[in-house]
């Protein structure tokens, strides 16, 4: 449906504008339908991308299930650490706010350290 505009359309679509808005306002239409056409682009290509995104998911997914349907044996060793890998993010997804190790405490300070910039306070009276 859309080949292609050629010079020729270009050229024609160029005097209908002048004509149509005179040269005062054909730039600034150009530009703002230019813009319009960014914007337009931009979505498709977010849109595509998320949908290549949900398709490497989808073929992923499979791929889990087929290997599971045998039993998860005789797999590759590429096959079975990505099944591994799997595996453990879906743990880390399942207990998000679990913590494996305790936060080292931080050890008590016994001594202040003096800024030689800044006095301590001095006591009234």
């Amino acid at each position: 449906m859309f080949d292609g505009i050629g010079f020729m359309e270009l050229l024609l679509i160029a005097i209908i504008g002048l004509v149509v808005l005179g040269p005062e306002r054909l730039p600034v239409a150009v530009r703002t339908v230019s813009g319009w056409i960014r914007a337009m682009k931009r979505m498709a290509n977010s849109v595509k991308d998320e949908l290549e995104q949900e398709l490497k998911i989808e073929q992923l997914h499979a791929d889990l299930k087929k290997a599971e349907s045998k039993g998860l044996s005789n797999l590759s060793p590429e096959l079975q650490e990505s099944i591994d890998q799997l595996k453990q993010a879906a743990q880390e997804v399942n207990r998000p706010y679990q913590v494996s190790e305790p936060a080292p405490e931080k050890p008590a300070a016994t001594e202040t350290t003096k800024d030689p910039g800044v006095e301590p306070p001095k006591a009234n009276g």
